[in-house]
């Protein structure tokens, strides 16, 4: 009976705590990461991305009125 029971209680125990790691680490980080959302389907509404405005910044002004520059 020893023999059997105490395989049978190891196996249990390492699944148990094998799925347990698992549960944690979902809950506290793999639920989060867009990754493994996408491949679990939680996504479900995303939102379209806004076009950026061309002169959004300095660096873009200073392009665009170098491009306006050389015509």
């Amino acid at each position: 009976e020893l023999f059997v029971l105490r395989p049978v209680l190891a196996i249990f125990f390492a699944l148990s705590f094998i799925l347990l790691s698992w549960y944690v680490a979902w809950r506290t980080v793999l639920a989060h990461v867009p990754l493994v959302q996408e491949v679990a389907g939680l996504r479900r509404n995303k939102k379209p991305a806004k076009p950026k405005p061309p002169n959004r910044g300095r660096i873009g002004r200073f392009y665009q009125s170098q491009a306006q520059a050389q015509r």
